[in-house]
């Protein structure tokens, strides 16, 4: 069987750890027999090619700063003008209405 990359490989499983997908003890024991040379077993080969061929496009800083709210979530008032908002801010914690979701804040350009 083909070696992955070492370097790349854990890369990938550094980041699935970071998101928490996946086990952190098995990513744990892999990582540490990729570091060592050590060949992997089919099982953990399946493991690593599943989740990183599922997730493996995972950027650790998104550029997704507002989400937009379901019917379900709880209505929160927009920060600027108090009424009813539609969209989370994730990057500094407040709520908008449709209106003053765009452009609020110059730093997510």
């Amino acid at each position: 069987m083909k070696r992955p990359d070492k370097k790349k490989t854990l890369e990938i499983i550094e980041k699935l750890k970071t998101t928490r997908i996946g086990e952190y003890k098995k990513w744990q024991k892999i990582a540490k027999k990729i570091k060592e040379d050590v060949e992997l077993n089919p099982d953990e080969y399946y493991y690593i090619a599943t989740l990183s061929r599922t997730y493996g496009q995972i950027k650790v800083k998104s550029r997704i700063y507002h989400t937009r709210l379901s019917d379900i979530d709880e209505k929160q008032m927009c920060k600027s003008c108090g009424n009813e908002a539609q969209f989370y801010c994730n990057m500094n914690d407040e709520y908008f209405c449709s209106i003053h979701v765009v452009g609020h804040d110059e730093n997510e350009l």
